[in-house]
């Protein structure tokens, strides 16, 4: 049968489309009960069970399956995703509305109806002659909808009587909208909100604190006062951002001061880009990274950046008169030039909350079901939740949803979604950190395992149409040590004319991931390998990243292969690029690579290649420096693993070889190649990589540094920054280079991937190269499948698809690979931080010589070279007497007592795990030498106050 739906489409100019779709209804699709004879054979994918006998419930004791609308999807997820709910029926109504609403929520549900063991069955409603419903004349799209649902919920429970009398199988509707479930009750079909069948399942109460709490009236607190102005309707809101009343941005909280905020505003300019908020009625229930609506307050009203901690202490949520009273102390008398524009939160245009992860707050009132959640992120506010299993989730990681913020709460409301474990265990640290750092770090599922190649894999003769055959080369790789995802390989031999002939070879992950299938959107999805002390998550499956497409020695493999030829001074005198088949002859560590070259013992095939490379490396990356190219530093840390308890034993500084920068010269040249060449062939959407030059500004505490040691930087330009950098040398003080090399890393700013088409400024300012990109890593970045897609259509091997040639969506991709690569690089740095505090755990208290980094008014920052660690040793604790301190900004310096403190100045500290605080445990300093009086500590001397939290039990979230 065939009908046709019109509905009008507004177009990128802003004009509106009229289209016209044809509709066809089957009456072959199946209602995915087992055994029903009408369907039978109509099923596909997971289906029901046929006699569903869990979970037992008050309210409908018959075996029945359960039919959502699109709010409980949308709102109840966490209790939809419970093991406990099985045998669910998505309606094609639903899913597509939460398509339309909600992506993240999409995918879930998507993810659940995969699970065979849970039992969901997705009936395409729209589809089938007996349920689908027109719109009536008068009828909105959401009534329709809603009927559209009651119908397909009357039509399950007509048809599965028809399947047998003795079977007494129900479809229960879940509905939360007050007057659907009126009507679904006179039309006959039974139905009940999510909390009434939720609670009538008492084999499984755990269920009840997983249940979003959605009326933000009947969930108040009792006192009933208003702390909180109304947030605007949207419509006000975007006639407010129109007419220039308000300003739209991101909304970001402070970690250090929970009174304090800033807002991104979004397309404005440079000068007037951040207003700060202060005070929690101008923060007025905004959450971080939630898109805001804020209105400028009087100029009178402005105020300065508040150089006060504050961290969240209250158990009282009523205790608002404490709030006012901390906020007068962040408006202190301040220097004019120091106020910023300053405002207030008059709206939410868009939430962007996420599961948060933390530890449980525990009322001190005895059998209180109430009691806050704190996040282990403290941009995040407390969280109000419901819980019958405080006790059981004391001392442990916890995740936890919002779900809203009233007015007169002084906290927002939430909900229990899952326990991770114990604080401090490897596993569930590793696990929140994943979390936190919005890691996608779940198995891969089905339908994306179900597009790897089937095993036993070989190359085969279709595999070599459009492909070289270079297995007869002696390539060989050169890796860290336990890799396994060997993404590059090399070769280089002497040519008949007397040239080189030189390639990199590249695993060619693109042959095995097709553009748009499930194995392509979730490795777009992921963007990244992310690299943690113990653990690898994976961008593509393992079968790929370890196996056919790790090069590997001594198995054929397919590659993507970019070939110079050069003189024997790394002039390159002809380049090409062509997909190829190679079989490695060696695959090597860094070390082993190194020893073969300096083996006068040693002249066979491999080792004349690495020679051969490692010579032409060194006039490569000399050449590289005279153009400007910066040599910076940053101290990297290997840790040493107990082979049976898997804890750090010892921790170092990672040792760099030559053979480190034969390889990096190579990736780096490969990489340049690359771009100029998917530059050339498709100017308007090549994917490339720039670093912009940092402004003047980020170089003054480098430049101050220096100078405090008598020595000149100059920034106008990288290659003046460059050769002052390799000027800086003190015969008495030979780390200095080092350090000023760390400073000026910190200085730079964050490289990004761009579409070429959405750009002009394509310079690359850390490597001085006017165009970048990269190519050489596929199996842990998608960006590098994309170059690859791009190359083989440059070089005709293979054809090109819309997607590829889609500038707009380029760019879409290219702000997810930033945010990945961003995240990971997050989550690296925290798993660092853990493994170390696991390290100085078990220790105990190490004195060490540092050097500082950074001087603060109250502070000094070092860096300890033998661990690689950096830190922060305060001079003013709680509870002891201020010592005098006089900060100085323009050398910078801090004198203590009649101590100075320069950057660059070698102090001795002591190194301790401070575990005061449960949920931020964090490696703690203090002074050895210089001798302060009140200040230094003996390098010998416990702190008693450190490693006790049972003493400290109550006070660890405060």
């Amino acid at each position: 049968m065939l009908k046709s739906k019109t509905f009008l489409k507004k177009t990128r100019a802003g004009g509106v489309m009229k289209i016209v779709r044809e509709h066809y209804l089957r009456d072959d699709i199946g209602c995915g009960a087992p055994g029903c004879t009408a369907c039978d054979g109509a099923h596909e994918g997971p289906v029901l069970e046929p006699q569903p006998l869990d979970p037992a419930s008050s309210l409908c004791p018959r075996p029945h399956y359960l039919l959502p609308d699109t709010n409980v999807l949308l709102h109840q997820i966490d209790v939809l995703e419970d093991p406990a709910i099985r045998n669910v029926i998505v309606l094609q109504t639903v899913l597509q509305e939460v398509r339309n609403r909600s992506a993240p929520v999409y995918k879930r549900i998507r993810d659940v109806t995969n699970n065979q063991e849970k039992h969901f069955y997705t009936f395409t409603n729209e589809h089938h002659r007996e349920t689908y419903v027109e719109q009536e004349q008068g009828e909105n799209a959401n009534d329709r909808n809603d009927r559209a649902i009651r119908v397909a919920a009357k039509w399950y429970n007509e048809h599965l009587k028809k399947m047998s009398a003795e079977n007494h199988l129900q479809v229960i509707f879940i509905t939360n909208d007050k007057k659907n479930k009126e009507k679904a009750i006179e039309e006959g079909i039974p139905a009940f909100t999510c909390e009434e069948y939720v609670k009538s399942l008492t084999a499984n109460p755990e269920l009840i604190d997983r249940l979003a709490c959605l009326s933000e009236e009947g969930n108040e607190i009792e006192s009933g006062r208003i702390i909180f102005s109304e947030h605007l309707p949207l419509s006000k809101l975007q006639q407010g951002i129109k007419s220039g009343t308000y300003l739209q941005g991101t909304f970001r909280a402070s970690r250090e001061n929970y009174l304090e905020a800033t807002v991104w505003v979004h397309g404005d300019t440079e000068e007037e880009k951040e207003i700060i908020l202060q005070g929690l009625k101008n923060l007025n229930r905004a959450i971080h990274e939630d898109i805001v609506a804020v209105e400028l307050l009087p100029k009178n009203q402005w105020v300065a950046p508040s150089s006060v901690v504050l961290h969240d202490e209250g158990q009282n949520e009523d205790d608002v008169e404490k709030e006012e009273e901390r906020e007068r102390i962040l408006k202190t008398a301040v220097n004019e030039k120091m106020l910023k524009p300053t405002g207030r939160v008059v709206g939410i245009i868009k939430r962007n909350w996420r599961p948060y992860c933390g530890m449980l707050s525990k009322s001190d009132i005895k059998e209180s079901r109430r009691h806050l959640f704190t996040p282990a992120d403290r941009r995040i506010p407390r969280i109000r939740i419901e819980t019958r299993q405080a006790s059981a989730l004391e001392g442990r990681r916890i995740i936890v949803a919002i779900d809203g913020w009233p007015r007169n709460s002084r906290y927002p409301n939430g909900h229990f979604v899952k326990n991770l474990g114990d604080v401090g265990d490897k596993e569930t640290e590793t696990e929140v950190l994943l979390l936190e750092h919005d890691v996608p770090h779940q198995p891969f599922s089905q339908a994306v395992l179900s597009f790897l190649p089937k095993m036993p894999w070989s190359i085969t003769e279709k595999d070599m149409k459009n492909r070289e055959d270079l297995r007869h080369l002696c390539v060989c790789s050169v890796d860290p040590p336990g890799c396994t995802d060997i993404d590059d390989a090399l070769h280089c031999r002497e040519l008949e004319n007397g040239n080189l002939e030189v390639g990199v070879h590249i695993a060619d992950v693109s042959h095995f991931i097709r553009p748009g299938n499930a194995l392509d959107q979730e490795s777009a999805r992921r963007g990244t390998t992310v690299y943690l002390c113990e653990k690898r998550i994976d961008m593509v499956p393992e079968l790929l990243s370890s196996n056919l497409c790790s090069l590997r020695c001594n198995v054929d493999r397919l590659a993507f292969s970019c070939i110079w030829e050069m003189n024997h001074n790394a002039e390159i005198l002809k380049v090409r690029f062509t997909k190829s088949a190679i079989n490695s002859k060696a695959s090597l560590t860094y070390a082993e690579a190194q020893m073969r070259i300096d083996s006068a013992a040693m002249n066979d095939d491999i080792t004349t290649s690495l020679r051969g490379l490692n010579k032409l490396a060194k006039i490569l990356k000399k050449r590289r420096i005279e153009k400007g190219a910066l040599t910076l530093s940053s101290p990297e840390v290997r840790f040493h693993m107990d082979s049976e308890t898997h804890d750090p034993i010892d921790l170092q500084t990672k040792e760099l070889r030559e053979t480190n920068s034969m390889v990096e010269e190579f990736m780096l040249l490969a990489n340049i190649s690359v771009a100029k060449k998917i530059h050339e062939e498709f100017s308007e959407h090549a994917l490339l990589r720039k670093h912009p030059a940092p402004p003047p500004s980020n170089y003054e505490i480098l430049v101050k540094a220096a100078k405090s040691k008598n020595l000149e930087i100059k920034t106008d330009t990288a290659k003046s920054l460059a050769d002052s950098l390799d000027r800086a040398d003190s015969a008495t003080f030979p780390y200095l280079n080092t350090l000023l090399r760390i400073l000026a890393t910190r200085c730079m700013m964050q490289a990004v991937y761009f579409c070429s088409g959405m750009d002009n400024d394509f310079h690359h300012y850390g490597l001085a190269s006017p165009i970048y990109t990269h190519f050489t890593s596929p199996i842990r970045r998608y960006a590098d499948i994309i170059v690859h897609r791009l190359l083989a259509v440059a070089i005709g091997a293979d054809c090109t698809y819309p997607e590829l040639t889609d500038k707009h969506k380029l760019a879409d991709l290219c702000k997810n690979l930033n945010l990945r690569h961003k995240m990971a690089q997050y989550a690296q740095r925290a798993s660092v931080a853990f493994h170390t505090q696991l390290f100085f755990k078990s220790k105990g208290i190490v004195s060490e010589e540092a050097y500082i980094l950074f001087v603060r008014k109250n502070a000094i920052v070092v860096l300890i070279p033998k661990y690689g660690l950096e830190g922060t040793v305060f001079f003013e604790e709680k509870d002891k007497p201020k010592p005098t301190l006089i900060y100085d900004d323009e050398i910078p310096s801090l004198k203590i007592e009649d101590t100075v403190f320069h950057i660059f100045d070698k102090v001795k500290v002591k190194i301790m795990l401070d575990s005061s605080n449960l949920q931020h445990q964090k490696i703690r300093m203090s002074l050895v030498e210089p001798q302060i009086r009140g200040i230094s500590i003996s390098a010998d001397t416990p702190n008693m106050d450190i490693d006790e939290p049972e003493r400290k039990k109550k006070k660890c979230e405060k």
